[in-house]
């Protein structure tokens, strides 16, 4: 009778501590998914909670094999579309990048031979902005959508001065503060008073976000955007034209990525100097052999190319030229002017660079598929908001076939050209800016990396250790 009594309070524990993986696994799922569509990054603390509670179970089994359960149902669900693009490696794709959950969660749980429960407020956060900005920035498959940060794009306000990856830093130390707090059943009165001093900050910043500096914007500039994929050289110029026409006051006029399939053309060129307009397209440039760059260039009133400047990331798995061997700003009659091509707005890595040559204002051309889907343009819209906020720069941002957007310097978009869009035109009146700034995470993010590896580092030695010391 007592084995049987055993046993049924075994399987009864094992059946609760499946329950509660499983309402772990909901509970982070829901609200990544939640906080990613709706942009209510708050949401990323609960999820970041549910997160820690499955690092922290005994077997690795039990943390790693929940955990990518997890990072699968986060990213594809939010990236269908890349099965559009790649189809059954689309799989892959999705597994590649859900890994990187399990990865945080198995770190985590080595940590237990060697620290106390209560570390989880320094290696928490260190650990998973180490991991999110080495997949994001470093490695060769890099992916900026979708981190925890990210998910302030309907607040970019909150990211001014700290940055995506610092707001994903502060999401997991508060979630870590409340593990810890919940688990010695107390707060200390230092960590309690960080957190009310960071939720103090995050709410002025969200109400005030958009009040500072003000009085120090000192120029204007009169843009306009015209959506067109792949157009043939008579649409561009019967495009021009019509900008022209609604849009008398244009001093630039930016066209996507690719745009034309060489320089700009003679043609176009004669436009500008006709019209004595700036112009900003997209084209490619011929290098060694078959290769070539993604560029875009501006043409002067004069109908030459007064600068021009590569793409910086090509997009992988894409025939999409060669990465740039230099990134410099433009320095137009309005100020210094940072052209990033596509995707280079997703990375710090590169936009950095503009902002500390102090770029006033970001040019973006871009090129968004339309066959790429809906889901792929929304995503893809949610960048510059807070990229502008974080640096404190104004952004217009020009899609082939959408979402186009004018943003200002505190992220607030103030013109939009719609999905699917041919043909449409976006204008506004743009604010250079005169203070960028880079955001505290771009120190903060590569520290973390670093001490990340260091971390992994000792995890192998020791494993190696321990592996010895069992062969004797």
């Amino acid at each position: 009778m007592t084995l049987v009594h055993s046993d049924n309070s075994n399987t009864s524990l094992q059946q609760n501590q499946l329950g509660m993986i499983c309402a772990w696994v909901l509970l982070a799922v829901l609200s990544f998914q939640a906080g990613q569509a709706f942009g209510v990054g708050l949401l990323m603390v609960p999820c970041s909670y549910a997160l820690l509670q499955l690092s922290v179970s005994r077997s690795w089994r039990r943390v790693f094999y929940p955990l990518l359960l997890v990072g699968l149902l986060f990213y594809s669900p939010q990236l269908g579309f890349f099965w559009t693009i790649f189809g059954p490696g689309a799989c892959i794709l999705w597994l590649l990048l859900a890994v990187w959950i399990p990865v945080f969660g198995l770190l985590l749980h080595l940590s237990s031979r060697w620290f106390a429960h209560a570390w989880l407020l320094v290696l928490a956060p260190v650990l998973w902005t180490g991991l999110e900005y080495f997949r994001s920035e470093v490695y060769a498959l890099r992916f900026t959508w979708l981190t925890l940060g990210s998910s302030f794009w309907a607040t970019p306000g909150l990211a001014r001065g700290i940055g995506v990856y610092g707001m994903g830093f502060g999401c997991m130390s508060v979630a870590a503060l409340l593990v810890v707090g919940i688990k010695q059943r107390k707060f200390s009165p230092v960590a309690l008073g960080t957190a009310v001093v960071v939720g103090l900050y995050l709410v002025y910043r969200a109400g005030h976000g958009g009040e500072q500096g003000e009085s120090r914007l000192v120029t204007s500039l009169q843009v306009t955007g015209l959506q067109m994929e792949f157009p043939s050289e008579s649409a561009v110029l019967s495009g021009l034209d019509r900008v022209i026409k609604v849009h008398p006051e244009t001093q630039l006029v930016v066209l996507s990525e690719y745009s034309f399939s060489g320089s700009v053309p003679p043609a176009v060129r004669q436009w500008c100097r006709q019209h004595k307009r700036f112009l900003v397209a997209g084209g490619t440039k011929p290098t060694a052999g078959s290769k070539y760059y993604n560029m875009a260039y501006v043409i002067g009133p004069t109908g030459k190319v007064e600068f021009e400047q590569a793409k910086s990331r090509p997009i992988q798995f894409f025939k999409d030229g060669m990465p740039a061997e230099q990134r410099r700003v433009w320095h137009s009659p309005w100020g210094a002017i940072g052209i990033l091509i596509c995707f280079d707005l997703s990375y710090a890595q590169v936009t950095d660079d503009f902002v500390k040559e102090n770029a006033r204002l970001l040019l973006v051309p871009t090129m968004d598929v339309r066959g790429w889907g809906a889901q792929e343009h929304e995503l893809n819209r949610r960048t510059a908001p807070l990229r502008a906020a974080e640096y404190g720069i104004p952004i217009f941002r020009l899609g082939s076939s959408g979402i186009s957007q004018i943003v200002d310097r505190n992220g607030v978009v103030t013109a939009s050209a719609p999905f699917p869009g041919q043909g449409k035109i976006i204008h506004g009146n743009i604010l250079m800016s005169a203070t960028p700034h880079l955001p505290l995470d771009r120190f903060l993010a590569p520290l973390c990396a670093g001490a990340t590896l260091l971390f992994i580092l000792w995890v192998m030695g020791d494993g190696v250790v321990r592996y010895r010391k069992r062969g004797r």
